[in-house]
C-alpha cells in the first residue's frame, strides 16, 4: 500500500445538532451538517447521510468525466441522483444500507459515445469514496475530554 496523502476537515457545534464545517484551507462561506430532523425546508445543510450520498455521487461523476478527459472528450451534460435507503440493522440502530445512484449523462458525440462505454466497464474503480465505502473503512474514534 502507498504512503498516501491526508486531509483534514472538522466541526464546531453552533446550536443544538447543527455543526459548522471546518474544510481546513478551502474557502467555502458557509457549510453546515444539520442533524437536527427538523422539517428539510427549515435545515441550514444536509444531514450525513446526504453527505454521503453527495460524496459517492461527486466522486463517481468526476470518475466518469476523468475517465473522459482521458481522451479528450467532453459531456454535453451530466445530472446524478442518488436515493439512501435508511433502515434499522438487526440490533435497531438506524443504517445506511444501501445507495442506488443515477448518472444520467447526454452524448451527442459518436466518439464520446465509444469512449463511454469503455468508461463504463471501469469508471467506479477511480471513484475513491464508493471504492472505500463499499470495502469498509476503518474508523478510529477517540473521545477527548
Amino acid at each position: 500500500m502507498s504512503e498516501g496523502m491526508k486531509s483534514k476537515v472538522g466541526i464546531t457545534l453552533e446550536s443544538e445538532m447543527v455543526f459548522k464545517c471546518d474544510l481546513g484551507d478551502m474557502k467555502v462561506k458557509d457549510c453546515y451538517i444539520d442533524d437536527t430532523h427538523i422539517d428539510e425546508v427549515d435545515m441550514l445543510g444536509p444531514n450525513p447521510s446526504r453527505m454521503l450520498g453527495l460524496a459517492l455521487l461527486g466522486c463517481l461523476s468526476a470518475s466518469f468525466i476523468f475517465c473522459l478527459k482521458k481522451k479528450n472528450l467532453t459531456l454535453d451534460n451530466l445530472s446524478a441522483e442518488a436515493e439512501l435507503t435508511i433502515a434499522r440493522n438487526e440490533k435497531g440502530f438506524w443504517r445506511v444500507m444501501k445507495v442506488d445512484v443515477d448518472i444520467n449523462i447526454k452524448i451527442s458525440d459518436p466518439a464520446t459515445r465509444k469512449r463511454a462505454d469503455q468508461c463504463k466497464k471501469m469508471f467506479e474503480q477511480y471513484c475513491i469514496v464508493t471504492q472505500a465505502v463499499r470495502e469498509g473503512i476503518d474508523v478510529e474514534v477517540n473521545l477527548n475530554y
